[in-house]
């Protein structure tokens, strides 16, 4: 907001509140100075701003800046411990590249929640905060879950019967055809689908994957396995969200690479 011949500082609470800054160069008396520090104060006080508001069973994240030197994913330690009364969830960080941690949390139940993270880093231990937990919107029943011990219902208590299909690599193939099977997907009866992190290579699929896992060259196979390649972790969240758009359960299969030496995934050390 512009303001003749002044700043102006603007406090955001849903409409246009500010509180105007002395006009540069004029002196001001100690009293006008004291009742500009008392009206800012009252408004903190008064209007504070909201916290943040996801719905039940929804994704909070928690992004911050952090380190990039050595090798953030093997010398960082990242946690954070939410509370709500005698709730209490730790979740682990992870990085994410370009210097940014992730913390991620699925809230339970509504009402509001609060965080503090725990580092060996410093800039990213002991940040604290809080959000609201709303109600979840229609078409999210929770995660499933093993319902009278023979059979899965979401965590509303929405029965799941499920009919899946395999699609092993359907997210490592050529992006036309990812977005081939999602459309058909879309107009399928499956509500599950059985796939793998890691690419795919056999009788039924020679197809090189746009990027790998693990930072290296595939003609070297020199694979840093200390390290991810987020990006590759990226492009695979973001399909297992399009499957949810679709109402699709997403079961992964994370340590079966089907790789028999091409790549040299299945031959990576237990470590």
């Amino acid at each position: 907001m512009k303001r003749e011949g002044g700043i102006c500082i603007k406090m955001q609470r849903g409409d246009n509140s500010f509180i105007p800054a002395p006009p540069i160069g004029r002196r001001f008396s100690p009293v006008q100075s004291f009742r500009s520090i008392f009206a800012a104060l009252a408004i903190l006080l008064f209007y504070p701003v909201v916290a943040p508001a996801i719905e039940q069973w929804g994704i909070f994240e928690l992004a911050l800046k952090g380190p990039t030197e050595g090798n953030p994913f093997t010398e960082v330690n990242l946690s954070a411990q939410f509370t709500q009364g005698t709730n209490v969830v730790v979740a682990t960080g992870f990085y994410d590249g370009n210097g940014i941690y992730r913390v991620r949390f699925m809230p339970e139940t509504q009402g509001r929640w609060k965080y503090t993270t725990a580092s060996n880093v410093r800039k990213l231990d002991g940040q604290t905060g809080s959000f609201r937990v709303t109600k979840p919107s229609r078409q999210n029943h929770g995660p499933v879950r093993v319902a009278h011990t023979y059979h899965f219902a979401y965590a509303d208590g929405t029965p799941y019967e499920e009919l899946g299909t395999t699609c092993y690599v359907w997210e490592w193939q050529p992006e036309p055809l990812q977005e081939q099977t999602l459309k058909t997907l879309a107009s399928a009866p499956f509500n599950k689908i059985r796939f793998c992190v890691f690419p795919k290579h056999y009788a039924y699929n020679t197809n090189e994957p746009g990027m790998y896992p693990f930072p290296g060259e595939l003609a070297a196979k020199n694979w840093d396995f200390t390290r991810f390649n987020p990006k590759y972790f990226q492009h695979l969240e973001q399909r297992v969200a399009d499957l949810q758009k679709l109402g699709i359960e997403a079961d992964i299969i994370l340590f079966h690479p089907y790789d028999e030496g091409h790549w040299g995934f299945d031959r990576m050390p237990a470590d």
